[in-house]
């Protein structure tokens, strides 16, 4: 009997394993997870902190019991993989009741991503936060509810934690305006708390668009966020419990901070085996997600995949990815290759009431370094018939190469519930089978009152984009 061993057991671990023990039953299926918790939500941890989902075990989508009883599978929680030997084809786990070494066939290595601790003084006090696992957003739900029930709360060697509001939800700090940061701004706002967002570029979610950059900043605002750009935060002071946020211009008093910059790729472990990076930092693999190591494979967080658009490699650490590439590594290992596909970077994200969505290239330098000339247009709309009681507006970004139309990405934001996010699937599917502007402003989009005007939003920002492009085209040819 042949034996697959995955390492992780979360979104690309899980999926890779249930599906070859499901494609073939006789295999041998061992996964090691360091935790206790798999095969969990972690994109639904901010509205967990938040109060919207009222327990972790609504985030987990098979439980490990479930694993080991229903599918059998050979979970191991509690273990963490040491060591790989690819010579001997096995694996070292360490637990609670020792070490164990396991012979494995095929190995897939799904060890994840951590969050980036940027090099800040104080950063490592008391009160400052990370949401990358189950028990951070344990940790962060239970501050928010003692901040909140209890009013002579306090925190380790501080005075009480409503020094500041007479609400007793005093202020906090969130460093970082991506997903994470913006997603907790909100969490943390709707709880009453006073929020203070810094982030060090000129703007928020810099995969996005500029024109949604900056309506997500200003929704923010008009929240009572208070969102300082362009603005590096320096040190976090206090005496063993952070206390403040200093700036180059300010000192801004807290009570806790979240740190929500970014994260990277797991890759020690692989490193140690000679199984190698690529460009991007994460661990490199062929089309069906094998590395350099023969029957060694990579997907999730930890790994990096090509760009529809560019064909280079990208590092994406979303969800869909994960799970996607962990059923191909799961199929091939079962006994039919299955490429894991590339990605278009498409993501969303939902700040108060505005929802963002964005997919492909839309940064001008990324596109000339792949060899495009790009040209970007947006334009805003209205999201249902004029003429229909209810609606708002929708922006659209467009970006596409000059000379030869294709379409390179788009940006999409409106009110929550009118439509950037699912309309950006039409881009996705422009954006991956390249398409031109002009086929694109050929869509056979839905019409309906209650639901979008005649032209789509996506319609006319495709229309306007090529009158642009071709504008452009006849003055270089002048």
């Amino acid at each position: 009997m042949e034996t697959f061993v995955v390492i992780g057991g979360d979104a690309a671990g899980m999926s890779a394993a249930s599906k070859a023990k499901r494609d073939d039953p006789d295999l041998n299926v061992v996964v090691f997870e360091r935790g206790e918790w798999v095969s969990y939500g972690a994109c639904g941890l901010p509205y967990y902190v938040k109060g919207e989902i009222q327990s972790l075990d609504d985030l987990v989508s098979i439980t490990p019991q479930q694993f080991r009883e229903q599918r059998d599978i050979d979970l191991r929680t509690g273990h963490e993989v040491v060591e790989i030997d690819p010579a001997g084809r096995t694996v070292v786990a360490r637990s609670d009741d020792g070490t164990v070494r396991q012979r494995y066939d095929h190995l897939l290595v799904a060890t994840g991503a951590k969050p980036v601790t940027p090099p800040i003084d104080g950063i490592d006090q008391t009160g400052v936060y990370t949401l990358g696992s189950m028990s951070d957003g344990t940790e962060l739900r239970e501050y928010v509810n003692r901040a909140l029930t209890d009013q002579n709360f306090q925190q380790p060697d501080r005075g009480p934690a409503c020094a500041f509001l007479e609400d007793c939800t005093g202020p906090v700090g969130i460093v970082g305006g991506g997903y994470i940061g913006i997603e907790m701004a909100e969490a943390l706002a709707a709880n009453g708390f006073e929020v203070h967002l810094f982030q060090r570029g000129d703007r928020l979610l810099t995969a996005f668009s500029e024109a949604t950059s900056d309506a997500v900043a200003e929704h923010l605002t008009e929240q009572d966020v208070v969102v300082s750009l362009d603005t590096e935060v320096r040190e976090l002071t206090g005496n063993g419990s952070v206390e403040a946020v200093v700036t180059d211009d300010a000192e801004v008093p807290v009570d806790m901070v979240l740190v929500g910059t970014g994260v990277r790729p797991r890759t020690t472990l692989a490193e140690d085996a000679g199984i190698e990076l690529g460009e991007t930092g994460a661990i490199a693999t062929d089309a069906y997600r094998e590395t350099n190591v023969p029957d060694v494979y990579a997907a999730g967080d930890c790994s990096e995949v090509e760009h529809v658009v560019t064909g280079a490699p990208t590092y994406v650490p979303l969800a869909l990815t994960a799970n996607r590439h962990g059923r191909a590594v799961g199929q091939t290992v079962a006994g039919e290759p299955t490429a894991g596909g590339g990605v278009a970077g498409t993501a969303a994200v939902k700040a108060f009431e505005v929802e963002a969505a964005r997919t492909g290239v839309l940064d001008h330098e990324t596109a000339r370094e792949a060899g495009f000339e790009p040209v970007t247009e947006t334009i805003e709309a209205r999201s249902r018939a004029g003429y229909y009681p209810e609606g708002g507006s929708i922006q659209v970004t467009l970006t596409a190469d000059r000379d030869s139309g294709r379409l390179l990405g788009g940006s999409l934001v409106s009110e929550y519930g009118e439509g950037a996010v699912h309309r950006s699937h039409a881009l996705v599917g422009a954006v991956t089978e390249g398409l031109t502007v002009e086929e694109l402003s050929n869509y056979d989009l839905a019409y309906a009152p209650p639901f979008n005007t005649t032209w789509d939003p996506i319609l006319t920002a495709a229309k306007v984009l090529g009158g642009t492009l071709r504008s452009e085209r006849e003055v270089g040819r002048s």
